[in-house]
């Protein structure tokens, strides 16, 4: 590190700055009472249904042109979720009731703590900042609105929008043109090695701040980032480093 001083923080959000894994697993222990209660099957047989669902959604490539939303999309990832682990026909209607008391369940748990608002108030006296999101634009749209970022952000940057997402140069060199700041005065903040972390390295920023709750182990052959913390609150002791 050659010391120079820190202008801008490049956050990501979803596990970095809100718990969505936690709050997609509550989601899906909702869906499967809803599936066992409409179904009447077993637990085996809907944690299946629900599994195929997540996987789907991992695999997901959604395209806009299509002329379908998003919201269809990810209904009919539950009616073949459903039709491939049951084998037959489903109840009118209940693919759909999955998807949205999944969503709604999801939304309605994501939350800036109070702990992340008071640092991303104080970074802000001293940082400019900006989000930077990969994901669908509806999607993302949504968990930025309900989780109220606007107030805390100089810029907030939603992937979908955009031709290419993180971990692409060009995305960086956009958010780095929006701050009016260079690439060498940015540090990036996030939970994912191939997006942010990988990200952060190909744009050449000051540093990389890997958040890892379980411990900072990394998978073989993944990306290094310069510093690892358990919590975005722990970020204070990274940057009194780099000052």
């Amino acid at each position: 590190m050659d010391g120079q001083a820190v202008k801008a923080i490049l956050f990501d959000l979803d596990n970095t700055l809100i718990e969505t894994s936690r709050a997609g697993g509550r989601a899906i222990r909702k869906t499967s009472g809803l599936l066992k209660t409409t179904l009447g099957l077993d637990d085996n047989t809907i944690n299946s249904i629900c599994d195929k669902f997540k996987q789907k959604l991992l695999q997901e490539s959604f395209d806009p042109s299509a002329g379908r939303s998003i919201d269809e999309v990810r209904v009919d990832h539950w009616e073949k979720s459903i039709q491939e682990t049951v084998g037959s026909e489903s109840p009118p209607s209940l693919a759909a009731q999955c998807y949205y008391l999944w969503k709604n369940s999801r939304l309605e748990v994501l939350s800036l703590s109070t702990d992340v608002r008071k640092l991303l108030k104080q970074l802000r006296c001293e940082y400019k900042l900006l989000l930077l999101t990969n994901g669908e634009t509806q999607t993302q749209t949504e968990k930025v609105k309900k989780v109220g970022c606007k107030e805390f952000f100089d810029a907030i940057v939603i992937g979908g929008e955009h031709v290419e997402q993180k971990p692409f140069l060009s995305i960086f060199t956009l958010c780095f043109d929006m701050l009016q700041v260079e690439a060498r005065d940015c540090i990036v903040v996030g939970d994912s090695l191939d997006t942010d972390i990988q990200g952060g390295l190909n744009a050449k920023v000051r540093a990389t701040v890997w958040i890892s709750s379980a411990g900072g182990a990394r998978p073989d052959g993944s990306v290094t980032p310069d510093y690892t913390i358990p919590t975005v609150l722990d970020l204070p002791h990274i940057l009194q480093q780099l000052k």
